[in-house]
């Protein structure tokens, strides 16, 4: 029986992995994903029902709720911090950057347990009030149900990822009822590429996931906005310098979330499982003046979409949705940066435009205009996703008059932002953790593999008192470019360059004595080594550093003690069989 259910399951293997059965199971992802979307949008209503008047407060009496609401956020925060002290490992894999960390390093195989796990902790956090947005949570449930689809078919690690793209698409398509952004935010963001091999299936299941998440939660425009128009052609340029503003503000928005996110990491007097919580106290606290940064923040965004806010409340706005953000996500809070990233830059497009209407009414747009521009440009600068924002503008508000300026602001904001930092958010986050997506997975092997596995434990050594005749008699019978030196007690006290002695060689203007030139005055002292255990990623950032062909060996315990050498191009020749052998796979 059981030899015939592992046929089945091959037979049912080699079917789907026919390149037009593929998109069989793109379908089936997509509607599945679709499905996850809408149902964590239920979750999270749940859960502001849970923490709403009418939810816990049900029972105080209502002259003490007002005071009592600030408190929700901490009270979401504490149970999210039970997560992190008795759920470490489980919380630590939320967030858009370990989707892409899991494509690069881990062949696309998304843990299944972040389906639940992402979807309890962040509906709790958001709906406990806390400042974070839906996106981020749903493409990570989304992808890991591609990678859970892809895993139980045993798809080829190449087309594990492009399902995981699938699942990550099909979720923002369902999520804004967006499929096309859903498609390129899906190879901007999640795979890297544009493959004309991965477009496929992704799109078919952004289609897929669009048609679930319309069948379950309707046909509906994320934003009910008025209909917007260039007023003038060099209005453009207003446009240009709101792209420049919305760069800064991209960059003040990652900036903040990264410092609150080291505060709290450093405060190693605070127990884990109280972070989330104070956290959440202090957004609960920045909300009692501000309330509008409590939650996802949508509702705010339609208002200022639409023109109903203040031009100083939208300008308070954009420091105080950043701080709550930072702050909520920063402390441990579950939840995504992009919804955040749009309401900061919808409060920075309607101050600039509260601000060029009223000096210019004639030439500009009204401020609900710059709004929904600044809106995909800020989130543009943020994710480093420009194609992405031009198009979620579009489909969520069905404005096809707004793609040029859309298509300047994004550009110049994502520019801009790049002065500053020349990565996403998503990739800072794994760069600060010591994850470079540069070199991806190659990077991970190279990390299994040390130097006791390559290095030579032959080396040409000198001593030094070693005459330099002699030196240069030995050197032209090897082929090594650098040469241990060791002292009378057989210790490494240096380093010869075969450069080093070529120089003295061709020396023809006497400053040199070679009759009493010995090792010791030319080798370089304190040289840099290596220890068995060292990687091979360890030993390619020294060579690199140090421009050399060859590096120590030395032992662990006696740093002075040589072992051998490591060459330079056996590393590169792991490296290239790595490549090759990653290549062969896809």
């Amino acid at each position: 029986m059981a030899a015939e259910t592992i046929a089945f399951t091959e037979r049912t293997r080699q079917f789907f992995a026919k390149e037009y059965n593929l998109l069989i199971l793109a379908a089936l992802t997509g509607v599945l994903a679709g499905a996850a979307s809408t149902l964590f949008r239920g979750m999270i209503d749940f859960f502001e029902n849970v923490f709403s008047p009418s939810g816990i407060l049900g029972g105080v009496p209502e002259s003490a709720v007002p005071w009592l609401m600030p408190l929700m956020p901490m009270l979401g925060g504490l149970i999210i911090g039970c997560g992190w002290k008795w759920l470490p490992r489980m919380m630590e894999e939320n967030g858009i950057y370990k989707v892409t960390e899991a494509m690069a390093l881990r062949d696309g195989k998304v843990p299944r347990s972040t389906i639940v796990m992402c979807a309890t902790a962040s509906s709790i956090t958001i709906g406990s009030g806390g400042s974070a947005g839906r996106v981020a949570p749903t493409v990570q449930i989304c992808a890991a149900i591609g990678s859970l689809v892809g895993q139980l078919f045993r798809m080829s690690t190449n087309r594990l990822r492009v399902f995981v793209g699938c699942g990550a698409a099909a979720g923002i398509a369902a999520s804004f009822n967006a499929p096309l952004a859903g498609v390129i935010f899906s190879m901007e963001i999640i795979l890297g590429e544009y493959a004309i091999h991965s477009f496929s299936p992704i799109v078919i299941a952004s289609v897929l996931g669009t048609v679930t998440g319309r069948a379950l939660h309707g046909n509906e425009l994320t934003f009910q906005t008025p209909v917007h128009e260039v007023v003038t052609p060099w209005e453009i340029f207003f446009y240009l310098i709101l792209g420049v503003l919305c760069g800064l503000a991209a960059q003040l928005f990652i900036s903040t979330y990264f410092k609150v996110q080291k505060l709290f990491d450093d405060k190693k007097n605070i127990p884990v499982i109280l972070k989330p919580a104070l956290g959440g106290l202090l957004v609960g606290l920045l909300a009692i003046a501000l309330p509008q940064v409590r939650g996802n923040g949508f509702d705010i965004l339609e208002q200022a979409l639409n023109g109903e806010l203040i031009w100083y409340l939208t300008l308070i706005l954009i420091f105080g949705k950043t701080l709550a953000t930072g702050t909520t996500l920063g402390s441990g809070g579950i939840g995504g940066i992009f919804s955040p990233s749009l309401f900061v830059g919808a409060m920075t497009g309607a101050t600039f435009g509260f601000a060029v209407h009223g000096l210019l009414p004639e030439w500009t747009a009204t401020s609900e205009t710059y709004a929904l521009v600044g809106m995909g440009a800020t989130a543009s600068a943020v994710v480093q996703g420009p194609l992405t924002a031009i198009l979620i503008l579009f489909e969520m508000t069905n404005d096809y008059t707004i793609i040029l300026p859309s298509m300047v602001c994004c550009i110049v904001a994502a520019y801009t932002s790049r002065r500053f930092s020349k990565h996403s958010l998503y990739v800072q986050a794994l760069l600060n953790k010591g994850i470079d997506l540069n070199q991806g997975r190659l990077v991970s092997v190279l990390r299994t593999i040390y130097v006791r596995d390559v290095m030579s434990k032959e080396a040409v050594i000198f001593q030094e008192d070693t005459p330099f005749k002699e030196v240069v008699e030995r050197v032209a019978q090897v082929r090594d470019l650098h040469y241990p030196m060791l002292n009378a007690e057989g210790k490494l006290t240096g380093i010869l360059a075969f450069s080093d002695i070529r120089e003295a060689v061709l020396n023809h203007d006497g400053t040199v004595d070679k009759d009493t030139l010995t090792a010791k005055d030319l080798a370089t002292p304190d040289p840099v080594t290596l220890v068995p255990h060292n990687n091979l990623n360890e030993a390619i950032e020294k060579f690199t550093g140090l421009d050399v062909d060859q590096i120590p060996v030395v032992g662990v315990s006696d740093p002075n003690q040589i072992l051998g050498m490591l060459n330079r191009a056996d590393v590169e020749a792991v490296y290239n069989r790595e490549k090759l052998i990653q290549n062969m796979e896809s």
